[in-house]
């Protein structure tokens, strides 16, 4: 079970680790999965995740906090927009699928902008 549980963590970490360049693939999620799923199976993996100076800084700042630092807010919503208007322009071609892609990064955008924003 403990082989299986670092396996979940490890393909979890390696999600929000391309959730980090990939505006669509949440980063945080990922990363707190990872986390618990380490806790659970390898406290040495665990312990160098919650070290890491820039993954753990997620963690922490998230479970600590509850909150996202205003320039990752940023960051993400720009790439979620200029993302995903490339792709109601350039990429769909029905009306509907452009309706989609906006609506998606709206709703994105929305997520991202509920939570707190951690100053820092």
């Amino acid at each position: 079970m403990r082989i299986l549980l670092t396996i979940l963590g490890t393909v979890a970490l390696i999600l929000g680790v391309a959730g980090i360049f990939l505006p669509l693939v949440p980063t945080t999620p990922f990363l707190l999965l990872s986390a618990a799923l380490y806790f659970r199976s390898s406290p040495r993996l665990y312990d160098w995740l919650m070290a890491h100076p820039c993954l753990g800084t997620y963690i922490k700042n998230f479970r600590e906090h509850r909150a996202i630092p205003l320039r990752v807010k940023i960051v993400s919503v720009s790439l979620v927009w200029i993302t995903l208007s490339y792709c109601a322009v350039a990429v769909a071609e029905a009306w509907w699928m452009r309706l989609f892609f906006i609506l998606l990064a709206c709703g994105i955008s929305v997520h991202i902008l509920r939570y707190k924003t951690l100053k820092m």
